[in-house]
């Protein structure tokens, strides 16, 4: 077992201390198996025997070999994991992203791969939690795309109408005021889509604050429904979705000056980045870093998934 105190605290640190192979081995090993104990992937029996002269185990009981990348989100991958773990904490630490290029010219892997290896990260940074969110919550939607302005006129002037959501990528967030916020990629807007989420991430009884949108009505059945009318004020008391707003406004800001432009079909994954990062506020970067590496079990993208032809997973 690795000691906590060991472990880095800043950039340069992880670089130095991630340089060593096996550092790196009993590092992730330690993530996985908790008891220290090697559970082989394909048949999950403990009793293994390890081969150090190719850092791998073999399985007694089934007696097939495997390396500490299987059943991760380093699984096939060529690149070693002191690279894998410098491009982990340079995800993790970036305030506003940090683009594949920049992974690129950080660790000497080519910008296709520094891309792949980005995208398995934000798996790994994806919420497997249940719960719901209660007390105080926020909801809004925002659409993500080209901005109205950078269209030539006639084409402005030929497809934004209403909202001007056309050609755009519709997301639903809700916000626990002092907690959590969840987002999510949908099809529509309209009430039932907008209820279901509701009702399937928020607590019944909790208070609700959304905008006037229409979809929003009929809520008040089930929460304490309150309303603020953005054409005439934003703020009422304590009915307001500022917190929610805020959200969009640093996701916006990440997709806009660190990726330029997300693809609608890689959108969700960039989401659980940003969620990830302003779930984990509080937290230092050796929190956050600690944090997604005890993800990186039980999740796995391959190439083909990630350039797959279905939008919606």
């Amino acid at each position: 077992m690795l000691n906590d105190k060991d472990l880095p605290k800043t950039l340069q640190q992880a670089i130095q201390y991630f340089s060593d192979k096996d550092v790196c081995l009993k590092f992730v090993a330690s993530m996985l198996w908790a008891d220290g104990i090697a559970v082989c992937p394909h048949c999950g029996n403990n009793t293994t025997s390890f081969l150090s002269t190719r850092r791998i185990w073999k399985c007694k009981a089934c007696k097939k070999q495997f390396s500490v990348k299987v059943g991760t989100i380093f699984e096939d991958s060529p690149i070693g994991l002191d690279k894998w773990l410098t491009a982990m904490w340079l995800i993790v630490g970036a305030k506003n992203g940090i683009s594949s290029y920049e992974i690129h010219r950080a660790i000497g892997v080519t910008q296709k791969t520094a891309w792949f290896m980005a995208h398995r990260l934000r798996l790994a940074m994806q919420s497997g939690t249940f719960e719901k969110l209660s007390g105080n919550v926020e909801v809004d939607e925002t659409f993500i795309g080209g901005k109205a302005k950078n269209m030539h006129k006639h084409k402005r002037e030929a497809i934004i109408q209403g909202r001007g959501s056309v050609g755009k990528t519709a997301v639903m967030g809700l916000l626990e005021r002092k907690g959590r916020v969840l987002a999510k990629v949908i099809e529509r807007t309209d009430r039932e889509t907008l209820h279901a989420e509701v009702k399937s991430n928020v607590e019944s009884g909790a208070n609700l604050f959304t905008d006037e949108w229409r979809s929003y009505r009929g809520l008040d059945e089930q929460y304490i429904h309150e309303v603020i009318n953005h054409s005439t004020e934003y703020v009422r008391g304590h009915i307001h979705t500022n917190g929610i707003e805020n959200f969009w406004a640093l996701l916006k800001r990440t997709i806009k000056g660190t990726y330029v432009s997300v693809e609608p079909f890689h959108l969700s994954r960039y989401l659980d980045e940003q969620m990830f990062r302003f779930n984990e506020r509080k937290g230092n970067d050796k929190d956050r870093f600690l944090e997604v590496a005890k993800s990186i079990g039980g999740k796995r993208l391959t190439y083909k998934e990630l350039i797959g032809s279905s939008a919606w997973q």
